[in-house]
């Protein structure tokens, strides 16, 4: 039997959570699933969860979905070697075939069914379906990166009609060109598009790390985006940050309110980063 004590300090976090859940009730939340969250199955259960819980108190959430360490899995056991430019996988029609098949057939399901069996009604969507997501070929440095798209033009009507009738979007990023043809979208990038055009109060990036480290190699809980600037361009954050602090900056100025990068290996990451005073990755404000 538990202590009064204890049931005391379950009360006290509910206390704490109280003010967050009044202040963002109705408001919408982009959160990018990706990294080690995907693969963990308890990290995988704890999200589903979450994501049910921010559902359940009001919240309109989104889910844009990654799938990397998926696809390149499938691309071996058929036998297609990969090339990357960038942090980009080039993608060819094979290879294009392939990714749809996994983030589309494969990944986009499994995470519809872990929030359907944590209590939550999520749908599972391409960014494919009714043209949500157009876009054209992205070139890197000059070169043709195949199939891989930059975002033109979201649609967020289908988001709308969701959201408001309680569903939880779960969203592949796999986008259509002008003649309706399939491109492979960066998920961080994807994200942040629809964040821009849902007009979310928050995009969430979800990844293996415990947030954005200072120059003195602590991670920091707020920082705006001037100075994720300077970091930048000074080197303080480098490698596979700097193109997730750039969706960021993007989304900041496409009028997203605050962003937040969050360690997806942490139990509950995204309640205590939402709900609690302190939280536990870093938000980066405009």
């Amino acid at each position: 039997m538990q202590s009064i004590e204890s049931l005391q300090d379950k009360a006290a976090v509910l206390v704490e959570a109280l003010p967050y859940i009044q202040r963002f009730a109705g408001e919408v939340f982009v959160v990018k699933y990706g990294g080690h969250a995907m693969t963990d199955p308890e990290a995988r259960r704890g999200f589903a969860r979450d994501v049910t819980l921010m559902r359940a108190v009001g919240i309109n959430v989104i889910v844009v979905h990654g799938g990397g360490p998926q696809i390149q899995a499938a691309l071996s056991r058929m036998g297609i070697e990969s090339q990357f430019k960038g942090g980009m996988r080039i993608t060819d029609d094979d290879t294009m075939q392939v990714a749809r098949m996994v983030l589309v057939g494969q990944v986009n399901p499994d995470i519809v069914s872990l929030i359907n069996q944590a209590g939550g009604r999520a749908v599972g969507l391409s960014g494919a379906d009714g043209q949500m997501l157009r876009a054209r070929r992205m070139t890197l440095d000059g070169e043709d990166l195949g199939r891989v798209g930059e975002i033109t033009r979201v649609d967020d009507n289908e988001l709308r009609l969701l959201t408001r009738g309680g569903f939880i979007p779960v969203i592949a990023p796999v986008a259509v060109d002008h003649e309706g043809e399939p491109l492979n979208v960066n998920a961080d990038l994807a994200a942040a598009a629809i964040a821009q055009h849902t007009m979310a109060r928050k995009l969430i990036l979800m990844t293996d790390v415990a947030g954005v480290r200072g120059p003195d190699g602590e991670v920091v809980q707020s920082v705006n985006g001037g100075i994720v600037r300077d970091w930048i361009d000074t080197g303080v954050v480098a490698g596979g940050m700097i193109p997730k602090l750039a969706c960021a900056l993007d989304a900041l100025e496409g009028g997203v309110h605050k962003v937040h990068v969050l360690d997806g290996r942490l139990r509950h990451a995204l309640l205590l980063e939402l709900f609690t005073d302190r939280g536990v990755g870093t938000e980066v404000i405009g």
